[in-house]
């Protein structure tokens, strides 16, 4: 689906890859609903947009189930109607195994990349089904095919967002509405800050062969791979060359990526 002229629901939009997907559909012509939690970052979104009314702004908490059911109305309010939905909005868990984490940690994470996820689907698709053309598309991770040690319940939410956004792929085919998993490697974004979790993401550790990708970079690709209408978008040399070697020798590239994580594991 190309952009231009075309109505965005972006989730996460206040940073990191969100802020760039905002930026960079409206400099290709489309409008844009920007959703996130923090009404202040957005307003910093909105003041390097300098798009006027073809952005609005929309705080909401995506594992609020009432809440998100309620932004469609908003969104055709501000727009008129809704043409795709990029569910970007994730967090990661603290960077430790998973017999120390909390269950509240835990369910956080699974609420916030998955039930948010699914939310936003169930809350958008029968909009985007009332379309001529129309796009879904949902950010999964490289973790979401290769395991990352210390991150292990965000990998299992993101391998169950790559699974759900390919079934509805399937589920699609035929209609008039493309669907697309987005899966990036290292992106240097505040993920860690945002996600209330200490310490340095693996691609911000020293010596690390997660070479991370700049933001701006990461959200072209992303739209490239919309707009070529891309069931699979694998965003950095990283996870191209990961998801490459996980289907040809998962243990081997499982245990570069555990050598690869072990500075951010606790020691015991």
């Amino acid at each position: 689906m190309k952009l231009a002229d075309k109505t965005l629901v972006i989730t996460g939009g206040g940073g990191g890859i969100g802020r760039q997907l905002v930026l960079q559909a409206l400099e290709r012509g489309a409008r844009v609903a920007a959703v996130d939690l923090r009404m202040a970052a957005m307003e910093e979104t909105a003041a390097l947009a300098k798009a006027g009314d073809r952005l609005s702004l929309h705080e909401c908490n995506i594992t609020d189930r009432e809440a998100v059911h309620a932004l469609p109305a908003a969104v055709i309010a501000a727009h008129g109607a809704v043409d795709g939905v990029v569910n970007n909005a994730g967090i990661i868990q603290p960077f430790t195994n998973v017999v120390a984490l909390d269950y509240a940690t835990i369910e956080r994470v699974i609420d916030v990349n998955l039930w948010g996820t699914i939310h936003m689907v169930k809350a958008f698709l029968p909009e985007l089904m009332k379309r001529p053309v129309a796009h879904l598309v949902n950010v999964s991770s490289m973790g979401g095919f290769l395991p990352f040690p210390g991150q292990t319940v965000y990998g299992a939410s993101k391998a169950a967002v790559k699974l759900l956004t390919e079934g509805l792929y399937t589920e699609l085919l035929g209609s008039q509405v493309a669907v697309s998993v987005v899966m990036p490697g290292a992106v240097a974004t505040d993920i860690t800050g945002n996600s209330g979790v200490g310490g340095h993401s693996p691609e911000q550790a020293e010596d690390s062969a997660l070479k991370p990708l700049p933001a701006p970079d990461a959200a072209r690709i992303i739209w490239d791979g919309v707009e070529a209408d891309k069931l699979h978008i694998l965003v950095g040399k990283d996870a191209k060359a990961l998801n490459l070697a996980s289907r040809l020798a998962p243990g081997p590239a499982a245990r570069f990526i555990t050598k690869q994580m072990e500075k951010m594991l606790p020691k015991e």
